[in-house]
């Protein structure tokens, strides 16, 4: 290997992290199987403290990690936050669908919710503010969980959710300025190589062709010098 040659650069990563997404889709399947086969209504009625106590707890702790991975995406710390971000958000509505269909369980409560699909349905459809109507809060405990569900769409849902799309948007931006800086593989190969300023390997044609020209070079510039010595010399016999 000659003095100016480089050990050909390892390219960086231009693709997201797909352990991490996968990761995520596992976790998503996981939540769902635990929502439809979980004994929510183990609690109710028969625990009605208990199951307060344990909806405010899972939600208080649920702020928490959604205000620390938004700030991890604003300062750009902290490992996967839009994974995080996205398995939260999922998460939050998944724990007011359950506490839905607990509270459907007394009669007079909802109107229209009786399975957990139904409680997943009524959640999504009052994050997006839709209200079709189809399905209502009747009681109070109902109405509550409601007024708190619209309440933290608006503050925490939000900014998670504006987090998480700056978060895929800078990663695309990056992704997008790698592939303009590095060069070429042939570019980069041909620098590693030491060719100067060149990009990539001449062919064997072009070699060919490059040692034609110098040497046509090379008798052009000796044939002007012996017929210009020619007549110089004529011309001092001459004169």
């Amino acid at each position: 290997m000659s003095a100016n040659q480089q050990p050909p650069t390892t390219p960086s990563p231009q693709h997201p992290d797909l352990r991490a997404w996968a990761l995520l889709l596992g976790s998503f399947a996981l939540l769902m199987l635990g929502y439809f086969t979980l004994p929510l209504r183990a609690l109710g009625d028969d625990h009605p403290l208990l199951s307060w106590v344990l909806f405010a707890a899972v939600l208080t702790l649920l702020t928490g990690l959604l205000l620390a991975r938004i700030v991890d995406s604003i300062r750009g710390t902290g490992r996967h936050p839009g994974v995080w971000l996205a398995f939260l958000i999922c998460f939050s509505l998944t724990v007011f669908a359950g506490t839905y269909y607990v509270l459907a369980d007394r009669p007079g409560e909802f109107d229209g919710l009786v399975t957990r699909l139904d409680a997943l349905y009524f959640t999504v459809v009052t994050m997006a503010t839709i209200g079709y109507g189809d399905i209502t809060a009747a009681g109070q405990g109902p109405r509550l969980v409601v007024l708190l569900q619209i309440t933290y769409n608006f503050v925490f849902l939000a900014a998670a959710a504006g987090a998480l799309s700056r978060t895929v948007r800078s990663g695309m931006e990056v992704r997008a300025h790698r592939s303009e800086d590095d060069p070429p593989p042939g570019h980069r190969l041909g620098h590693g190589h030491g060719h100067g300023g060149g990009g990539s390997h001449p062919g064997p044609g072009q070699g060919r062709r490059s040692r034609g020209l110098l040497r046509g070079r090379k008798h052009y510039g000796e044939g002007g010098g012996h017929g210009g010595g020619r007549r110089r010399s004529g011309g001092t016999e001459d004169g």
